[in-house]
């Protein structure tokens, strides 16, 4: 018979507010340690080796979402809202809501915002450089440009847009364990909730968004009128702040790394290649979690049928065995193979979008700024499952790029 892994174990509290602020040092340690380790304080199994979180992300049939993709267990806990038919659902339930957004969501479709979202990432460049060359990036750039652009595309009106992060900050946190930063949102999920249900409604949205699409789709019976507010509801939970920490993290690196600056000036057509390569280095999705369909075998370790397994997305990210340098934010590099979208069936649908507001943003910002440098230390504005950011404080010298753009 094969002989049976020792599991090795952390009794780290991996959702303590060090670990959140800085997780680095811990995804090490689980590295090293093997490629499942159980995490007594919450009685999971872990997964921080590229290898295994790949493994696993592509393999539905024996690591299901559908129990969902926090520390609750669904099967035995009621969850705080309907789950989502993207991230918290499995096939068959799955499939209809996937196939509707792929569609809609599609690059030929976006092909169509191209030029309206950068001639919006030029006026929003153009505005802040006019004020000062001394601002806080993350408030002025990588929150804004998402919030004015994605909203727009599903149709959302412009009252009460401030909700929307709060919301998806309140609903990442969920997927943790219920500590300090979940008690702290208890007083309002109330409120943002009922915020969120009112604009997927028919009636709230614009003829020609997004989400009027998603209704069209239960019209033709794609979808059924009972899905429809929860495909836009996924739409506005996922969609924006991912984004803007992830637009976040792609300015930190560049205030960070003033030669890759200078490369994306040269070359702006990396703009994406960017945006992925600080997904990868900075992975604003920092976990998931996924539960055992039935005894699994990872690696030599049996996982029994019913066990949370938490993935390290952002450790995998940075695995040794798989990125030269890996600590490096570096554009020479082929980052596509990065898990900071996920992988398999629920991979990011809406990736393609966050890849055009990155593309439009930092193609705007090469046209007018030399250099970018920080003023003083970032602050992390701390979440269960995503590295998120408060303030980013920057300098930058406005300057003209040789670059011919596009």
């Amino acid at each position: 018979m094969p002989e049976t892994a020792v599991l090795p174990v952390c009794d780290a509290d991996v959702f303590s507010p060090a670990v959140l602020r800085e997780p680095e040092e811990l995804h090490h340690v689980l590295r090293s340690a093997g490629p499942v380790v159980h995490l007594s304080r919450y009685d999971v199994h872990a997964l921080a080796r590229y290898q295994e979180v790949h493994a696993a992300l592509v393999d539905w049939q024996h690591f299901e979402s559908g129990a969902g993709v926090g520390l609750a267990n669904f099967r035995h806990e009621k969850p705080w809202r309907p789950p989502s038919l993207l991230l918290e659902a499995d096939p068959p339930r799955h499939d209809a809501p996937r196939r509707v957004l792929r569609e809609i969501l599609a690059p030929p479709a976006l092909r169509l915002l191209r030029e309206a979202w950068q001639q919006t990432a030029e006026e929003l460049v153009e505005h802040v450089l006019a004020d000062a060359t001394q601002f806080d990036a993350f408030t002025e750039l990588a929150r804004a440009f998402p919030l004015k652009v994605f909203p727009d595309a599903v149709g959302l009106g412009p009252d009460g847009r401030e909700n929307l992060l709060p919301y998806g900050n309140m609903a990442f946190n969920s997927f943790g364990p219920v500590n300090d930063l979940v008690k702290a949102d208890a007083h309002r999920v109330a409120e943002l909730s009922a915020w969120v249900r009112a604009q997927c409604a028919r009636e709230a949205l614009a003829e020609d968004g997004f989400g009027a699409r998603i209704w069209a789709a239960a019209d033709r019976g794609d979808l059924t009128p009972a899905q429809a507010p929860l495909v836009v509801r996924s739409l506005l939970t996922a969609g924006v702040d991912t984004t803007v920490h992830g637009l976040a993290a792609c300015l930190y690196a560049f205030a960070t790394h003033p030669e890759q600056w200078q490369r994306l000036r040269e070359r702006p057509e990396l703009a994406r290649v960017a945006f992925d390569e600080a997904v990868r280095w900075q992975s604003p999705v920092q976990t998931f979690f996924r539960t055992a369909t039935t005894d699994v075998t990872i690696a030599g370790t049996v996982v029994p049928e019913g066990t949370k397994i938490l993935m390290f997305l952002g450790a995998a990210n940075r695995d040794p065995d798989r990125w030269d340098d890996p600590d490096r934010f570096d554009l020479t590099r082929d980052p596509s193979g990065h898990v900071g979208f996920g992988m398999g069936i629920h991979q990011c649908v809406g990736q393609h979008v966050a890849r055009l507001e990155a593309e439009a943003l930092l193609t705007a910002l090469a046209r007018r700024v030399e250099h970018i440098e920080l003023t003083a230390s970032p602050r992390r504005h701390l979440n269960n499952t995503l590295r998120s950011w408060a303030s980013l404080p920057v300098r930058v010298h406005p300057g003209h790029s040789q670059a011919r753009f596009r």
